[in-house]
């Protein structure tokens, strides 16, 4: 950086006006653990279960291919002594197939689940800000933050948005 350029820097940072609260006045400040949210509130519970259902049947038949699988290989590892070179080859190609397709299934699987976790994660990260402000309105919050490395157990105002969007979810 240049010399000129860093002295307008520190100049400019000088003349900016500073605003600081006295020490008469108190500032309020709370923390949200948005972990504790997206396990415990009640509208994370129902969205997993929500999931959960819906990928049931898609979860089911890529554990039964995984068997299925899983079966062809220990069939082709115990019969390849005794079978022809033709139907060996065979075996191998059925088994590389089935394979393939089971990978292309798996990761269909996951980038979809992945996808409706976001979508339901977004839902309830807006509801919960939504409790957020009102709270933070009416019990006149300075400040509140989320997701930090550390903060005082007394600051901890989760249990109140888990129960701002309990009510909401009845």
């Amino acid at each position: 950086m240049n010399m000129k350029f860093a002295t307008f820097l520190v100049a400019l940072m000088v003349s900016l006006p500073v605003s600081y609260v006295s020490a008469s006045e108190s500032v309020k400040i709370g923390y949200v653990n948005t972990q504790r949210i997206f396990r415990d509130a009640p509208t994370a519970v129902k969205a997993a279960k929500k999931i959960e259902a819906e990928f049931s049947r898609r979860d089911q038949e890529l554990q039964g291919m995984a068997k299925q699988l899983q079966g062809l290989q220990q069939s082709l590892e115990k019969n390849a002594v005794t079978m022809t070179e033709t139907d060996r080859r065979a075996k191998e190609k059925e088994l590389n197939e089935l394979s393939r397709e089971f990978q292309r299934k798996q990761r269909e699987f996951r980038e979809d689940l992945n996808l409706r976790q976001n979508e339901e994660n977004a839902a309830i990260i807006e509801k919960a800000n939504k409790a957020i402000k009102q709270l933070a309105e009416t019990e006149k919050f300075d400040l509140i933050v989320q997701d930090v490395v550390w903060a005082s157990p007394k600051l901890d105002i989760t249990e109140k948005i888990i129960k701002a969007l309990a009510a909401d979810s009845k």
